[in-house]
């Protein structure tokens, strides 16, 4: 019987390992602008989105942003928006990736009340939509088309 790896794997998926951490996310390490930070893997965050205070590390060239912003407790937060990015994630990798720029405070300051490590943003719908994504929560793996 073929494994679900092994016929994702077929199909022109990759694959990426991911961590479960203390407050039950999963965290993933990927590149922006070839820069490799520190991401939580958010599927009902409708857009990926980077920290406020990381915009200089990835190169980011920001823009004000109309839409507010909310989720994990916070809302009506002010945005940017940074379009025209490069996402690598293992050895997926997209041009032209628009991200949501706000203030991360509340997301890390809850992570590290639970000795989980802060985070340069979130990784959300918008890019596992792009990628066609299937999580494998049992073998905390995250398949990518490629």
């Amino acid at each position: 019987m073929e494994t679900l790896k092994d016929y994702l794997l077929d199909k022109g998926y990759t694959k990426v390992k991911l961590k479960l951490t203390k407050t039950n996310h999963f965290e993933i390490k990927a590149k922006i602008n070839g820069v490799t930070g520190l991401f939580i893997l958010d599927t009902g965050a409708s857009n990926s989105c980077v920290g406020f205070d990381a915009i200089e590390t990835f190169n980011l060239i920001a823009k004000d942003s109309e839409v507010k912003a909310a989720g994990a407790g916070a809302t009506d937060m002010l945005t940017q928006v940074s379009k025209k990015n490069t996402l690598k994630i293992g050895k997926w990798k997209k041009e032209k990736v628009a991200l949501i720029l706000f203030n991360l405070t509340h997301v890390n300051t809850a992570l590290t009340t639970h000795n989980a490590q802060p985070v340069d943003g979130i990784i959300g719908a918008d890019i596992l939509k792009k990628s066609k994504a299937i999580i494998d929560y049992e073998k905390k793996y995250l398949y990518l088309k490629l």
